[in-house]
């Protein structure tokens, strides 16, 4: 059996965390345009609760992302990427850190170079918007041109909040965490392929979590809007640029899904498996936000060794598809 290797799992430095929590301990939820967009609590950066929790489900190793420096400023990506830094030094078999940038900032480009070359990071963790910056974003591309340079691949995560504009259709019953999160997944991955982002860098892998907001479920619906004239579409209108190849080409070569943020379901990966090749899955906890706590990290794993997915698959998943992007 291959190393299990769980590509979600978060973390975020203590002085970022301690602020926010509460005298008696419970956990607080940061409020941003009005929505609730992140939990605080100390298994955040409390590191051997992480690695009790993966021995007793037996990951091997950890792919670690920080909800605070994804959308967040460059004073605090920089400060989240060397505790990350840290960690794995200290943990050089059981934890390799994600890079955080600010694609706004001057200073991203140098930010970069010292995740990829002095610290060694194999990937990126982008969320599935910089505020008004969309994934398509033309700003994005220098980004994009230098981690393809670096060999890097990038994690992309649902933004922890939308716009105050577009806030509004997530009012109440916690609608952007539940439910709108998924949605953002699901256009973050139309947006990279339909506009052109991996023609344009065509040996960039990411990897998007929650199964992509779960499209496998409507991929059927967006290959039928691939034929933009049946659709009525006239080819100078926006609606109408599209990939130069098909979506499935994309998914097979460029893309991969994670597990987590379904709060351990074997029967998501069942239904993404209808449509998404079972070799583009990547296992995913989503510890410590959605998964707390060993005996349900350890249930989740034994539900996908135990399940009838057969044995190529289930070592595929977690851990053999996922390897080359973390050089093991």
């Amino acid at each position: 059996m291959t190393e299990v290797i769980d590509f979600h799992i978060h973390f975020t430095p203590e002085e970022l965390v301690r602020p926010h929590l509460k005298p008696d301990g419970k956990i607080d939820i940061l409020i941003q345009n009005g929505l609730p967009a992140y939990t605080y609590h100390d298994s955040l950066f409390l590191f051997e609760r992480h690695l009790e929790c993966m021995d007793e489900a037996g990951i091997d190793v950890a792919v670690l992302s920080s909800g605070a420096g994804m959308g967040g400023s460059a004073e605090n990506c920089q400060l989240i990427n060397a505790a990350a830094h840290k960690v794995h030094q200290e943990h050089p078999t059981r934890f390799t850190p994600l890079a955080h940038l600010d694609p706004k900032s001057s200073t991203w480009q140098e930010e970069l170079k010292k995740c990829s070359q002095e610290y060694g990071f194999p990937g990126v963790a982008f969320p599935s918007s910089f505020g008004t910056y969309n994934l398509d974003s033309e700003v994005l591309l220098p980004v994009y041109e230098e981690i393809e340079k670096a060999g890097m691949f990038i994690f992309v995560h649902p933004a922890l909040s939308v716009p105050e504009g577009i806030s509004q259709y997530y009012d109440k019953y916690d609608l952007y965490r539940c439910v709108g999160r998924e949605h953002e997944l699901v256009l973050a991955t139309y947006r990279l392929i339909a506009g052109g982002i991996f023609d344009k860098f065509q040996s960039l892998e990411v990897v998007m979590s929650h199964l992509g907001g779960a499209i496998g479920a409507i991929i059927a619906r967006i290959r039928g809007y691939q034929d933009k004239a049946h659709m009525g579409l006239p080819p100078e209108s926006p609606h109408a640029i599209t990939a130069k190849e098909s979506f499935d080409n994309y998914i097979a070569n460029n893309l991969f899904f994670d597990t987590g943020g379904l709060f351990g379901s074997i029967k998501a990966i069942k239904a993404a498996l209808t449509e998404i090749p079972s070799s583009r899955i990547v296992f995913g906890t989503d510890y410590p936000q959605e998964i707390r706590d060993a005996a349900t990290m350890e249930r989740f794993v034994r539900e996908i060794k135990q399940s009838d997915l057969g044995a190529d698959v289930i070592e595929g998943i977690l851990g053999r598809n996922g390897s080359h992007l973390i050089h093991r």
